[in-house]
C-alpha cells in the first residue's frame, strides 16, 4: 500500500504540474488559489479515495457482507463530501447541489446526503450584502429602500434574497451576490478539475469530468445577475400563453451584475404537499401544468430553465383572480438548444413513449449514445429496459422498478459514466432537469402520469411540424405538414378523452360496488 500511495502521489505531482502550466497559459498564478480551500479539497478526496481502496480488501465481492459494507462506504463518503462543500462553500456547494440532484445516475447514499445542500447554503453578513450593493448601485440601502430586512427571505450557493420596499410602496426581492464568489469559481474549478484527474487516476471506472466541465461553461452565466434578467423576461415572454405561469418583473434601474432586484411574490415550494392542501391547490392540476411549462420549454422552443429545484418553483393561489398559479425563480441558468439536437430529442421522445424500438435506438445513436443506447434509454426515462421496450406510456410505474432502477445504476455506473462522456454537452442538463422534476412528481405522487406523456406528444408533434414547414418553401407542402399535425394532435386529444371517459367507467362501477357491500352497523 505504501508502494502504491507513493506512486499515487507522484502521478498527482505530476496532474498539478499539468494543471499549473494550463493556468500559467491562462495567466492565472497558483500562488492565488487558496491554501486552505484547496487543503480541505485535497484531504477529503485523499480520505475518501483511501477508504475505498482499502475497504473491500477483506470481503469478497457480490457477497451480503460486500453490499452493506459498500453502502456504508457510500454513506461515510458522501457525508465528507457534503461538509467539504458547507466548508468551501461558493462553487462547491453549487456542484454538490447538482450531484445530489442525479438520482438513478449516483448512488442513493450520495444523492440523499447532497439533497441537503439546497437547506445548507452559506449567508453573508448585513455588512457584507450592504458592501455589495455600495459598489454596484452607488448608494446606501436606506437612500434606495424604505426598509430592507436584514434576515434573508432564502440563501443559495451564489446568493441570498432579501425582502425591501421600494419608496413608492411596491415590495421587491433584492438578491445579491455572496461578495467572494467571483473572485474564487474560477480557482475551485481547477481545484475541482485537478482532484478529479487524481481520482479518475485512481479508480479507471470514475469518469465525471464532464462536472468539471459543465461549471466551466455555466458558472460565469450563473455569476452575471443581468443575463439572469434578460432570461426571466424572455422566458415570460415565450410563455405568455400560459396563464397560470408568473415570472416576477425586474427593475433594472436597481440590478447589476451582482444586484438583481424584482417583484416580491409569495407562495409555497412546489414539493410542499401540506401548503397545498391547506390552501387548496390541486397537486395534480400543478403535475400537468409543470410538465406543460417544461415541454414547451424543451421541445417547441429550445430554451430550457435548467434549475427546476423546488425552491425555484413555487405554488400559489393568484391574490387577484385566485387561480392557481406557479412561480418561476431563478433564471441565471438557461441551456439553448441546437436546433438538429432538439429534433432528434423529440422524436427519441416520442420512440419511447410508443415503444418504438427502431426509433428508439436511432435516434439514441444519433445524440451520440453509440451501443450503449439502451442505457441511455433507461437513464433518461429512469425506467426500466423492460417498461422501454413495452412503451413508457403503456407501463405505470412501480417501487419494484424504482429498486431495480437503483440498484442497476450502482452497477453500471461506470458505463453511465462512459455515456454521460459521450453525449452532447447539453443532455447533462436536461438529464438534471429531467432528474428534478421526476423528484418533483415523486413527491407530489403524480409520478409517469399518463397525462404527462400526452403533452410531451403534443410538443413533439408540434415542434417537429414547426421544424418542417420551416424547411420547405412549397405552399401545398406546408399544408401537408400543417394537416398532418392537426390529425396527429386530434388523435391525441380523442385517445386523452377515452382515457378520461374509461376512469369515470371504472370510477363509477367502483362506487356501485361498492354501494351492494352490506352495511355493518356496531354499538
Amino acid at each position: 500500500m505504501a508502494g502504491r500511495l507513493l506512486k499515487v502521489s507522484s502521478v498527482a505531482a505530476g496532474v498539478f504540474a499539468s494543471s499549473g502550466f494550463y493556468l500559467y497559459n491562462q495567466k492565472v498564478d497558483l500562488n492565488d488559489l487558496s491554501i486552505v480551500r484547496f487543503g480541505r479539497a485535497a484531504a477529503t478526496t485523499a480520505v475518501i479515495s483511501y477508504d475505498y481502496l482499502t475497504a473491500f480488501r477483506d470481503v469478497q465481492y457480490g457477497t451480503e457482507k460486500y453490499w452493506a459494507l459498500r453502502s456504508e462506504v457510500h454513506r461515510r463518503s458522501a457525508e465528507r463530501l457534503k461538509d467539504l462543500c458547507c466548508a468551501n462553500r461558493g462553487t462547491f456547494i453549487k456542484v454538490g447541489q447538482h450531484l445530489g440532484a442525479l438520482d438513478y445516475l449516483l448512488p442513493e447514499e450520495y444523492t440523499s446526503t447532497l439533497k441537503i445542500l439546497h437547506s445548507r447554503a452559506p449567508q453573508s453578513s448585513m455588512e457584507e450584502i450592504q458592501q455589495v450593493i455600495r459598489e454596484d448601485l452607488g448608494k446606501e440601502l436606506e437612500q434606495l429602500f424604505i426598509s430592507f430586512e436584514e434576515k434573508p427571505q432564502g440563501a443559495a450557493s451564489l446568493a441570498q434574497v432579501h425582502k425591501a420596499v421600494l419608496p413608492d410602496g411596491r415590495t421587491v426581492a433584492v438578491k445579491v451576490q455572496h461578495p467572494k464568489v467571483q473572485a474564487q469559481s474560477s480557482k475551485d474549478i481547477v481545484v475541482m478539475e485537478f482532484l478529479l484527474q487524481v481520482v479518475h487516476w485512481l479508480f479507471p471506472d470514475f469518469a465525471f469530468m464532464w462536472l468539471v466541465e459543465e461549471a466551466k461553461r455555466n458558472m460565469p452565466l450563473e455569476l452575471d445577475f443581468l443575463n439572469e434578467g434578460r432570461n426571466a423576461e424572455k422566458v415570460a415572454c415565450m410563455l405568455k400563453q400560459f396563464e397560470f405561469l408568473k415570472v416576477p418583473k425586474i427593475h433594472w434601474d436597481l440590478s447589476t451584475k451582482r444586484v438583481l432586484t424584482m417583484d416580491f411574490v409569495e407562495g409555497g415550494q412546489v414539493n410542499d404537499r401540506e401548503y397545498m392542501r391547506t390552501h387548496s391547490i390541486d397537486v395534480n392540476e400543478i403535475s400537468r401544468n409543470l410538465g406543460k411549462m417544461y415541454s414547451e420549454m424543451i421541445f417547441v422552443n429550445g430554451f430550457v430553465h435548467c434549475d427546476p429545484h423546488p425552491g425555484n418553483v413555487l405554488v400559489r393561489k393568484c391574490p387577484k383572480s385566485n387561480k392557481t398559479e406557479i412561480v418561476l425563480l431563478d433564471h441565471g441558468l438557461y441551456q439553448v438548444l441546437n436546433q438538429d439536437f432538439r429534433m432528434d430529442y423529440c422524436r427519441l421522445w416520442q420512440s419511447l413513449i410508443k415503444g418504438d424500438m427502431k426509433g428508439i435506438e436511432r435516434y439514441s445513436r444519433r445524440l451520440g449514445a453509440g451501443d450503449l443506447y439502451p442505457l441511455f434509454a433507461c437513464v433518461l426515462t429512469a425506467r426500466s429496459w423492460t417498461s422501454v421496450s413495452t412503451g413508457i406510456s403503456q407501463t405505470p410505474v412501480t417501487h419494484a422498478e424504482d429498486v431495480e432502477i437503483r440498484t442497476n445504476a450502482a452497477l453500471y455506473l461506470p458505463q453511465i459514466s462512459d455515456l454521460l462522456n459521450r453525449v452532447p454537452r447539453q443532455m447533462l442538463l436536461l438529464l438534471k432537469t429531467n432528474d428534478l422534476l421526476r423528484g418533483i412528481e415523486a413527491v407530489l405522487q403524480t409520478r409517469a402520469s399518463s397525462s404527462s406523456f400526452l403533452n410531451m406528444s403534443r410538443c413533439c408533434t408540434r415542434a417537429i411540424a414547426s421544424y418542417k414547414r420551416s424547411k420547405t418553401k412549397s405552399r401545398t407542402r406546408r399544408l401537408k405538414i400543417s394537416l398532418a399535425e392537426t390529425v396527429s394532435l386530434w388523435q391525441i386529444s380523442l385517445y386523452e378523452l377515452m382515457l378520461w371517459i374509461q376512469s369515470s367507467v371504472l370510477a363509477r362501477w367502483i362506487c356501485s360496488m361498492l354501494s351492494y357491500l352490506p352495511y355493518t352497523h356496531t354499538e
